[in-house]
């Protein structure tokens, strides 16, 4: 279990209020207008935004004095960060190790990563020589390849058309589902969350709200979520 108790985050100045709780194994959208705090509650909970009051724990152990990579956290920002002088090998392979000194079982790893998320044989090309869809699945599987129990997921493929889209989305739900990651996801659109989304956590007026079933949700939406969704 996620646990945020009385949280607050600063970023810069801006300041986001969060007390709720995640099981493990879901996969969470996190909804709300542009600049409400979305990213910064990401941040927050991989270790890259400073929260001022409350804790972070997860499954029962506090992590909130973690520097980010000691938390069981991996974070996918939305473009990728995928390296152009390095092959999309090279890339995954950073996910293990910083300096890519693999052993042949780790380069083995990497090469199953690659196939998982279907770019079997693609591991020489860099990025430049890839689609966008294909630079976002080298981004997934280098996720993968970490094997964290929390993926952070701050709209990578928000640069996508919306079949390819997604097909993404799906893959990210299934890969979850096989590892038990619990997965919070930042959308700016509805139908990412009704997709894919076991609940959704609403930010918006400087509160992360706790989450909420998806169809509960949309079936009877608060009044800030009406607005968001232009319902009046």
């Amino acid at each position: 279990m996620l646990k945020l108790e009385n949280c607050v985050i600063d970023n810069g100045g801006f300041r986001l209020a969060a007390d709720f709780t995640v099981e493990r194994g879901r996969i969470i959208a996190v909804l709300g207008p542009s600049g409400e705090g979305k990213t910064t509650l990401l941040e927050a909970i991989a270790g890259f935004q400073p929260v001022i009051r409350g804790t972070i724990s997860w499954r029962g152990p506090e992590i909130t004095a973690l520097d980010p990579g000691a938390r069981p956290v991996a974070m996918l920002f939305q473009d990728g960060n995928l390296f152009p002088h390095l092959t999309a090998a090279r890339n995954v392979a950073l996910g293990l190790r910083p300096n890519l000194r693999l052993t042949p079982a780790e380069w083995q790893t990497v090469e199953a990563a690659l196939t998982r998320v279907g770019l079997a044989g693609m591991g020489g090309r860099k990025p430049a020589a890839l689609s966008g869809g294909q630079r976002a699945r080298v981004a997934l599987a280098r996720l993968m390849v970490q094997r964290r129990d929390i993926l952070a997921l701050d709209e990578p493929f928000a640069a996508l058309g919306p079949a390819l889209k997604a097909e993404m989305l799906a893959l990210v739900a299934e890969l979850a589902r096989e590892s038990g990651a619990t997965v919070l996801m930042v959308s700016h659109a509805p139908e990412d969350a009704r997709s894919v989304a076991d609940e959704v956590i609403f930010v918006s007026d400087g509160r992360a709200q706790p989450p909420v079933k998806t169809a509960d949700l949309f079936a009877n939406p608060p009044a800030a979520l009406r607005a968001y969704l232009g319902q009046g």
